[in-house]
């Protein structure tokens, strides 16, 4: 290649480059003295590998500038959409401050809220307090000024009639819970039945076999009858279970109410405060007339439940009786406490005997009940109930020897004849004469122990009275007058005279009061045979009077009517003094007297000790021929009852 050929732009570049070079030489040979040649070799150098960079390589200088542009528009666009997210979240952010400022406002307008209730509620309560304050600072004002002019008569006259009041407003409310329950019973019962009619006419209800039979003639009718007796026998297999179940029910229902009835004697045997006692012992009175209910609903005869009617008929008497000693401000004596003691072990065996009894009886163990089967469950755990679990306490509030009955014939009757229905309602019309007998009514007749009555219906302008007369000489065995007595207008020596008065006109005659006791505005007496001064309490006759109307409203002389013939009066072979010789030392006699008791189903002469030992009265018989001690009672509550001698 040729010198020419060279040249252009490198030719330029050289000669320019030595020119500058020379240049610079040439200054720094004036100012140092370094070699120019090192200096121009290495600015050529660096000149020369620039512009070789610079035409080299254009295309790659202009896509790294493509990719660095491409690099800056990615940052910025990140950038953009990294704010957007930073918005989001800030405006959320924003979003749930005024949320939870919201939630704090409410917070704190509820707190707010409740306070100015708490402020309501305390103010109203301060008012309320005040309001207290203020009537009971009027009640006391008013009992200042009542004690200030009222006498000490008027006082416990008040307080006796305070007393009284919460007694009957109690006893008032337990009754009416007992007849709501009672209610209540009945309209289970009633529903049951009304199932059982329901069931008993679907099953009576025509169905296809009823048309088919209708259909097919008279060849089949044998197969028919067939039929129609073993439905009838279905039928009759599904009403006697349905009454097996209602005799279960009242099986759960009579352990119910001893199970009450062991917690309320619990109770009643530690309780020292007299509103407890109260409400304690009017729950006894009245679980105990329901325990009676329950038990003459059973299907058992009357000698299985004998006795434990006995008890619970006995059990609510002196319940009741302590209930009205206990209201009128007296305090339990120490036999009525041992009375309660008695009752809780006789009950507390009688509940065992009971949950025993609910929990292993079967509904086939009520159907030989019912049948009348020996051997059943429920007829062994009564028959264990009656001979081993009760035993007739020796005490009495009714009076001694009240609920002796000798299963004799009547001797009283002997020798006379029967007389008809009609004669009987003559005879109750001339009886009943004071009552102001409008019409009287034979509903039938009764077997009481042996002895044939007629029940009678006597209606007055007060309302319906009940008699029963004998067959045999038409003799009133029983009377019941169905008549309120809500206050005390007559004394207890007036009530007497009215029944002596009652006695006469039924034609008993030589009765002496041997026993009295009040219970509530009634008055209880016991009227025994009296001969020579001597007491047959074998002929007794029970007589209540209303000590408001002045009238009999009660009266029961079956022991009378069964035992009392013209006796010859038997010689005592002991004095008395000899006979009083044979007492406890401890024992102060108050009276004594020669009677003819009831003993193992005859009788025998004996001295009537009536006296007290350490706060409890006490009845003690001592044999007149030969001074053994017969018999011994305690009495329960003495509040109510005394004997006549």
């Amino acid at each position: 290649m040729s010198k020419k050929e060279l040249s252009s732009g490198t030719e330029k570049a050289e000669s320019l480059t030595r020119k500058k070079s020379g240049t610079k030489s040439n200054k720094s040979e004036s100012v140092k003295t370094k070699s120019p040649e090192k200096k121009t070799e290495k600015k050529t150098v660096k000149t020369t590998a620039k512009n070789t960079e610079k035409s080299v390589a254009p295309a790659e200088k202009k896509a790294k500038g493509k990719a660095m542009k491409d690099k800056k528009q990615k940052k910025v666009k990140a950038k953009k959409q990294l704010s957007e997210k930073q918005l989001k979240r800030k405006k959320e952010r924003e979003q749930k401050k005024i949320e939870l400022a919201k939630i704090r406002a409410e917070k704190k307008q509820k707190r707010l809220e409740r306070k100015l209730a708490a402020k309501e509620k305390r103010l109203e309560k301060i008012a309320a307090l005040k309001k207290a304050r203020e009537e009971r600072k009027a009640k006391k004002q008013e009992r200042r000024d009542l004690l200030k002019h009222e006498s000490k008569e008027k006082r416990i006259q008040r307080k006796k009639e305070e007393r009284q009041a919460k007694v009957e407003a109690r006893v008032a409310k337990r009754q009416a819970a007992l007849s709501e329950k009672r209610a209540k019973r009945e309209h289970r019962l009633k529903v049951q039945a009304e199932k059982r009619a329901e069931r008993s006419e679907k099953r009576h209800a025509p169905g296809f076999g009823g048309w088919l039979a209708a259909v097919i003639s008279l060849g089949v009718t044998t197969l028919a009858l067939g039929t129609m007796l073993t439905f009838g026998w279905i039928n009759m297999n599904g009403m006697q279970n349905d009454m097996a179940t209602v005799h279960t029910e009242s099986i759960y229902e009579l352990n119910s109410i001893v199970d009450n009835l062991d917690t309320n004697l619990s109770k009643a045997r530690i309780s020292n405060s007299r509103n407890e006692q109260v409400r304690l012992l009017s729950d006894i009175a009245i679980e105990s007339e329901m325990a009676e209910t329950v038990i003459e609903r059973l299907p058992l005869e009357g000698q299985l439940t004998e006795n434990m009617t006995s008890f619970v008929n006995k059990m609510g008497d002196s319940a009741q009786s302590m209930l009205y000693a206990v209201a009128n401000g007296k305090t339990l004596s120490e036999s009525q406490i041992a009375t309660i003691e008695h009752m809780y072990n006789v009950n507390k065996e009688m509940k065992q005997i009971m949950n025993e009894l609910t929990a292993n009886a079967s509904n086939k163990d009520m159907l030989a009940a019912m049948s009348g089967k020996s051997g059943n469950l429920l007829s062994s755990s009564f028959d264990t109930i009656q001979n081993n679990t009760i035993e007739t306490p020796k005490e009495i509030n009714d009076g001694p020897f009240a609920e002796n009955i000798d299963k004799v014939t009547a001797k009283n009757l002997e020798g006379l004849g029967e007389i008809s229905a009609s004669r009987a309602e003559e005879l109750a019309r001339k009886y009943f004469e004071d009552y102001n007998v409008t019409d009287v009514k034979c509903t039938g007749e009764c077997i009481a122990e042996q002895l044939t009555c007629y029940n009678l219906t006597l209606t007055t302008n007060d309302g319906e009275m009940s008699a029963q007369l004998s067959k045999l000489g038409g003799k009133v065995v029983e009377f019941n007058s169905f008549k309120d007595c809500s206050s005390k207008n007559f004394s207890v020596e007036r009530c007497i005279d009215i029944a002596e008065d009652f006695l006469d006109e039924l034609g008993y005659d030589d009765m002496e009061p041997v026993w009295t006791s009040e219970n509530g505005t009634t008055c209880n007496l016991n009227f025994a045979y009296e001969n020579d001064g001597v007491i047959f309490y074998s002929d007794m006759i029970k007589v209540k009077v209303c000590e408001e109307r002045g009238i009999v409203t009660g009266m029961e002389g079956l022991s009378y009517v069964l035992n009392h013939v013209e006796r010859s009066v038997p010689t005592a072979k002991l004095s008395t003094s000899e006979a009083r010789a044979k007492l406890h030392t401890g024992i102060e006699v108050e009276t004594s007297r020669l009677c003819v008791i009831p003993v193992d189903g005859g009788e025998v002469l004996a001295y009537e000790f009536c006296g007290t030992y350490d706060g409890s009265t006490y009845y003690v018989y001592i044999d007149a021929k030969t001074g053994d001690e017969v018999q011994v009672f305690t009495v329960v509550g003495t509040a109510q009852g005394r004997a006549l001698m």
